[in-house]
């Protein structure tokens, strides 16, 4: 039983073919594209508001060299946002589940950002590693430091990502597992595990929006550390 439960996790195959490209192609079907009439339904135009709001909201503290990236940025939260919600539906696989993902998605972006300060000002950039008015003898520590941590951002990205949507996961299918077994036994307390099944679920919504957002979030302060 206790092997199970990873079960899910596993990319899923047909006839030895992995099926993972199809779970991440299909969200990008989910979302109508604009059309050039002067009415439209209420979801395009809601979708139209949710990314002009994230978009302004998101690039605002940015420098205007900051906003050409502002289309790739919402496509990654809008990509990211979609697979983790598809991911609650029963039988479905979550892709962001994989931390070989999400650190391929972590990993480009974030090297992309220390190119760009190293290119554009070189000299800010190296700046960022030995903060003013350190003190001689502590100066080669913190650089190690510094170095250390801008090293770990990647990780931080992909391994948050990915340990919040999978504990969530854990949780949903062990509250449920428990209520199925508990209902022929213990009904009244099978309800109670099946309430508290449903704001669990309510509250992995709430994850899946957030990690999606937090993820594109920390990208753009990285990226504003090197415009």
């Amino acid at each position: 039983m206790a092997l199970n439960f990873f079960d899910q996790f596993m990319s899923p195959t047909l006839m030895g073919i992995p099926l993972i490209g199809l779970a991440m192609t299909l969200p990008w079907i989910l979302f109508t594209s604009p059309t050039p009439r002067w009415l439209t339904n209420r979801f395009l135009t809601l979708q139209g508001w949710f990314i002009n709001r994230f978009t302004q909201q998101l690039f605002q503290p940015l420098n205007p060299g900051g906003h050409k990236w502002a289309l790739l940025f919402t496509s990654l939260m809008m990509f990211l946002f979609s697979m983790n919600m598809l991911g609650l539906l029963p039988y479905t696989f979550t892709p962001t589940t994989q931390l070989s993902l999400n650190m391929g998605l972590a990993v480009p972006f974030w090297l992309a950002t220390v190119i760009i300060g190293m290119r554009n000002q070189p000299t800010i950039a190296l700046g960022h590693l030995l903060p003013e008015g350190t003190p001689t003898p502590l100066i080669p520590i913190l650089i190690i430091i510094e170095t250390i941590s801008l090293f770990i951002r990647p990780i931080a990205l992909g391994v948050r990502l990915t340990a919040n949507l999978t504990a969530g996961h854990l949780l949903i299918q062990l509250i449920a597992t428990a209520a199925f077994v508990l209902l022929p036994l213990m009904p009244s307390v099978a309800i109670l595990t099946a309430l508290l099944l449903f704001l669990l679920t309510l509250l992995e919504v709430a994850v899946a929006m957030i990690q999606a957002y937090v993820f594109v979030l920390l990208l753009s302060l990285y990226l504003q550390e090197n415009v």
